[in-house]
């Protein structure tokens, strides 16, 4: 999937949805690490995807944060 449909597709989520994605990715994340340890990761792209994947998670919640707190 191309980021910039990736990042239209978080941004129409709401903050829990993205709070349940980032608990995900973090998951997934996690599970990809333990894969590359013991030699079983076969997409090693996929550690970059999901690592800028949270990336674009955190940031849309802390553009969320900041709206709120100025309004």
């Amino acid at each position: 999937m191309k980021s910039s449909q990736r990042q239209s597709d978080l941004a129409a989520l709401s903050p829990d949805q993205l709070s349940d994605e980032l608990l995900s990715l973090k998951k997934e994340q996690f599970n990809l690490r333990f894969q590359g340890a013991t030699g079983q990761l076969e997409n090693v792209a996929r550690v970059r995807e999901v690592r800028r994947d949270i990336a674009r998670v955190r940031t849309l919640q802390r553009q969320t944060t900041l709206k709120s707190a100025q309004a």
